[in-house]
């Protein structure tokens, strides 16, 4: 399915543009003349299942859904930005970009934080957080690889990085569907591409099997491999505290989510009374949300995933604030977009490394020595892939090619 729309080109929608564009002062330097939007949906190569699923909250994800945002200015410069959603969200997250696009043509694609609001606005009656701030996501994310394009730095150059690579660790070998003779062969692979961490998924409906992966994980790995574990969300308190007291000979880097993602009196707690730090803020959908956990001590690394808080101007913000408390970040996901943040945040950060997105894009990350590598390409520094154009399943265009 595509759709196209146009902007205006009555003679009073060309007066209002001009008047727009002297209004802006002399700095003005370009003008968004094109945006294209895609729905691409990424099969899986096989169903994944973590605790939501064995507590039948969820059924194995088969996919995700991405939104695609590329910007197009008059002088020609580019930018991609993308945001997703796994199982629901994704048909959604692509009606309501479409909804509200139109409204950065002609606008100067260097208001990052201008139009970050505008976007807002003009979706306003249906929130500041959750599918709208995600739609918002990949249109702010796009401005951002289009203004380091420009200036011919890779993203995290021009926020001001403190590091060239950051630590990472493997998620994705690690599920509960996975068994676990392949998790120890799937650690194994990791740490010969050069991944410095393993993630194992907790949560099973009986316990015991839990600490027996997590031990046999342990004894397989060297002592000084970094090891973390992820509940999902799927303890209650009393659980999460037995399991967090049985875990502490592990030496574990962080318990994460261990219980609802909007518990943060429970995660304080566990923060307060278990030596393993706490990880959460994953499944958050705005910086307000975030901070509620961060003000009652609920997370020892906070985990912002910039697409689903709005992007990466949302990100930077919230960023500023888990200095401000000290607290290490280990970003969710969209590896793609979080080596760059990372590398540019002040304390010593982790980043997950997910080979998912690998398809879409022609370009992909370097993994070396524990660590992930921050590309010298400008901007994110990918483009789209073949494949991505082949599961691409609806696309919107608004403006015109310059």
């Amino acid at each position: 399915m595509t759709t196209h729309a146009t902007a205006p080109t009555s003679a009073l929608a060309a007066q209002d543009a001009s008047l727009v564009a002297a209004s802006a002062g002399d700095a003005t330097l370009d003008r968004i003349a094109h945006l294209k939007l895609s729905s691409i949906r990424l099969p899986l190569a096989n169903p994944i299942s973590d605790a939501k699923v064995l507590t039948g909250r969820q059924k194995p994800m088969t996919e995700v859904a991405f939104l695609f945002v590329e910007v197009t200015t008059q002088e020609g410069h580019r930018g991609i930005g993308f945001s997703y959603s796994k199982r629901a969200g994704g048909p959604g997250q692509f009606a309501h970009a479409k909804e509200i696009a139109e409204v950065l043509i002609g606008e100067d694609p260097s208001d990052i934080g201008k139009l970050w609001v505008k976007l807002c606005w003009a979706g306003a009656s249906v929130g500041r957080s959750g599918l709208a701030t995600q739609a918002i996501a990949a249109f702010d994310v796009a401005l951002w690889d289009l203004k380091a394009k420009r200036a011919g730095l890779p993203l995290a150059k021009l926020l001001g990085s403190y590091r060239d690579s950051v630590r990472t660790y493997n998620t994705s070998g690690g599920f509960l569907h996975t068994p676990i003779e392949q998790v120890l062969e799937n650690a194994a692979a990791s740490l010969e591409a050069g991944i410095g961490g393993i993630k194992l998924k907790v949560g099973q409906p009986n316990w015991r099997t839990d600490v027996a992966r997590v031990s046999k994980v342990r004894e397989f790995l060297d002592d000084d491999v970094p090891l973390m574990v992820d509940a999902n969300q799927q303890w209650d308190r009393a659980t999460a505290q037995r399991m967090g007291r049985i875990f502490e000979e592990f030496g574990l880097v962080w318990i994460e989510e261990p219980l609802d993602a909007y518990d943060a009196e429970g995660h304080a707690n566990l923060a307060r009374t278990l030596d393993t730090p706490i990880a959460t803020g994953e499944m958050l959908a705005s910086v307000a949300e975030h901070v509620r956990l961060i003000d009652a001590g609920a997370a020892d690394i906070v985990q912002p995933d910039a697409p689903r808080i709005g992007g990466i101007t949302q990100f930077l913000k919230l960023a500023t604030i888990a200095e401000s408390k000290q607290l290490e970040i280990a970003p969710h996901f969209a590896m793609e977009i979080h080596c760059h943040l990372a590398a540019a945040y002040p304390i010593e950060p982790w980043v997950e490394h997910f080979d998912w997105l690998d398809p879409l894009f022609n370009e992909h990350l370097e993994t070396r020595d524990g660590r992930m590598w921050v590309s010298g390409r400008p901007g994110l520094g990918f483009t789209l892939s073949e494949q991505a154009d082949a599961w691409t399943i609806g696309t919107a265009e608004y403006g015109s090619q310059p």
